[in-house]
């Protein structure tokens, strides 16, 4: 199967392993704004890659296109699948709204193509293992099924259309799309009526970090699913600190992602992206002219320091030059970072002492 990947952030990152250990699957193309993406996907898989996903779909070289953009972007980005005769795997939320989701489904079958959306979780062998004991009969009829999570899910590094629920941020469009796919394939049946309430709780981080729902089903069973992202308890407790991937947690590690925001966010978000620890080289290898400067996209350096920059390498003549703070307030744990970062810096390339 030949696969074209729409998107080549965090889900691509976490999907790229699986998609390269199967022998029955092809990565032969891609599409991302960031240069550095498409030439690791270059390197990586040896396709091609485009900036825009409409220039990805017009390629014949594959059959399903994996739709790993933003959410904001899946229903129009589906479209571009099937209006180029090709199949659709959607990561979730499937779209944001039910007009969407309809469009979609109207475009898939119009085209004759499949569409499928990604939920994992239901997947998961424990959740397989227990819809196998429930279709048994063994235990009797399925009757009630409590569901909750709670996390430290609002705490981690977001873009900032990661909280904006008009964008497709949020717990719910997040998290509530594996809720409620695993309690339908427990329940074995349709959802009939569905009962709500949301909690956006924190205004510096101005979406829905709560939910919780009761869910019927057609043959009487119910469930009532709850989640939290707010980072108060960690339910993974009651499993024996073992988390949903199998792997063992500290429970010493609580608020770890909270005390993360410190730094600069965006770009801790960026760094876990594909392709980003390539951004700055790939920059330097399309730059022109006499002088590159660099500086963090933060703006934790004022733009109006590149001037007086400027102006001391046309005077001094020198190669490379570089700045530094003349105070730094800094995090403990930031500065013990930095000064690993110029150690190793002094180390491997001789950098004189008091560079920064």
């Amino acid at each position: 199967m030949r696969i074209g990947v729409a998107g080549l952030g965090r889900a691509f990152t976490l999907m790229a392993p699986t998609f390269a250990a199967d022998a029955r699957v092809a990565l032969v193309a891609a599409a991302d704004p960031r240069p550095e993406a498409r030439a690791q996907f270059e390197r990586d898989f040896r396709g091609r890659a485009y900036a825009t996903v409409k220039e990805l779909c017009a390629d014949a070289a594959f059959e399903v296109l994996y739709v790993a953009t933003p959410h904001q972007f899946h229903a129009e980005h589906a479209r571009l699948a099937f209006a180029a005769g090709k199949h659709a795997l959607v990561e979730k939320p499937m779209a944001l709204t039910l007009d969407e989701c309809r469009a979609m489904v109207d475009a898939a079958r119009a085209a004759g193509r499949h569409l499928i959306v990604g939920h994992s979780h239901s997947f998961d062998a424990p959740i397989q293992r227990t819809r196998e004991l429930i279709a048994s009969g063994a235990y009797g009829r399925l009757r009630m099924i409590t569901a909750l999570n709670f996390t430290d899910f609002l705490y981690r590094p977001r873009r900032p259309e990661e909280l904006d629920t008009t964008r497709g941020g949020g717990a719910v469009y997040n998290q509530a799309a594996h809720h409620v796919d695993i309690a339908r394939l427990l329940a074995g049946g349709r959802a009939k009526r569905v009962r709500a309430q949301t909690g956006a709780w924190d205004p510096a981080r101005p979406t829905e970090g709560a939910y919780s729902a009761l869910i019927a089903f057609e043959d009487g069973a119910f469930a009532t699913i709850t989640y939290s992202g707010y980072a108060h308890f960690d339910s993974d407790e009651f499993t024996g600190w073992i988390g949903e991937g199998g792997q063992k947690k500290d429970p010493a590690a609580y608020g770890a992602a909270r005390r993360a925001l410190a730094g600069n966010e965006t770009q801790v978000k960026h760094a876990r992206n594909y392709g980003e620890h390539n951004a700055v080289m790939a920059g330097l290898r399309h730059a022109s002219g006499a002088h590159v400067i660099t500086m963090d996209d933060d703006l934790q350096n004022p733009p109006e320091e590149v001037e007086r920059l400027l102006s001391h390498a046309q005077e001094s003549g020198h190669e490379v030059i570089y700045t530094y703070y003349d105070e730094k307030q800094h995090a403990i744990w930031r500065n013990l970072g930095s000064r690993f970062t110029n150690w190793v810096a002094g180390f491997v390339l001789d950098k004189p002492k008091g560079f920064y």
